[in-house]
């Protein structure tokens, strides 16, 4: 009997370690995973497009005259972009200098700049209008207001790829879900492709009435016009970034 006693008793301290040393090692697993940068790659594109949701209602404040709602706007994407720097620079003082992770230090870091890019663009933008009062004819605001909605729903794609990075660490970067990241930036590129062809029509325009408008407001519009573009650019090249972490 006293056997059977110490015999159940060893059982149940083996087990006890065993489920220790599982325990440990699944604490450790979770420690390294919740120390992934991925989280915070999503909570930063998410802040970039709240300073991009913005652009929209900041040109209409401007073709109404209204420069109080302008510089309202204006203090919004600050605000959002100083957010966005502070993720950012979050990420970078607290990224390790190896993970484990299937995606490099150096990748994490190349995405993060890049989606900041877009926030810095839209911050860019905005001082200007502040700057100056931006006027412009009205058969003008219509096309400028379409070809900013693209350069958002650019960046709109993008954000919905990184949200896609969590899933794609999951898988190795391959499989299924690699494919549909795939045909997520396959689509973002047309997206961008077609602010491009707006942009180049909207110069064309703007140039053509240069008598009108006068030779200032005209090269600072066509500076607008190509920095309202740069948000599409950058927002293809977050797609890219996470197209190279695919290929790899």
């Amino acid at each position: 009997m006293d056997s059977l006693i110490w015999y159940t008793r060893s059982a149940t301290t083996v087990i006890e370690i065993l489920e220790n040393i599982v325990m440990s090692k699944t604490s450790l697993f979770d420690r390294l995973l919740r120390r992934s940068p991925i989280n915070k790659l999503q909570e930063h594109m998410r802040v970039v497009c709240k300073c991009t949701s913005e652009i929209v209602p900041l040109f209409k404040a401007s073709f109404a005259g209204d420069r109080d709602a302008v510089q309202a706007h204006r203090d919004a994407i600050n605000r959002c972009e100083s957010e966005a720097d502070f993720i950012k620079n979050e990420l970078r003082m607290h990224l390790p200098k190896s993970l484990f992770l299937s995606v490099g230090r150096n990748d994490v870091l190349q995405v993060v700049q890049t989606q900041d890019s877009i926030a810095d663009v839209i911050q860019d933008i905005a001082g200007l209008m502040v700057a100056r009062e931006m006027s412009l004819p009205e058969f003008m605001q219509a096309p400028v207001l379409e070809l900013i909605a693209h350069c958002v729903k650019a960046c709109d794609q993008s954000a919905l790829i990184i949200e896609e990075l969590d899933e794609l660490q999951a898988v190795g970067f391959q499989g299924h879900e690699a494919s549909v990241v795939e045909d997520m930036v396959s689509e973002l590129s047309r997206i961008e492709s077609e602010t491009d062809a707006m942009g180049s029509s909207l110069a064309h325009t703007l140039f053509a009435h240069e008598e009108q408008l006068g030779p200032v407001s005209v090269l600072l519009w066509h500076q607008l016009l190509r920095s309202i573009g740069n948000i599409a650019d950058y927002a293809e090249n977050v797609g890219d970034r996470v197209l190279l972490l695919v290929a790899r």
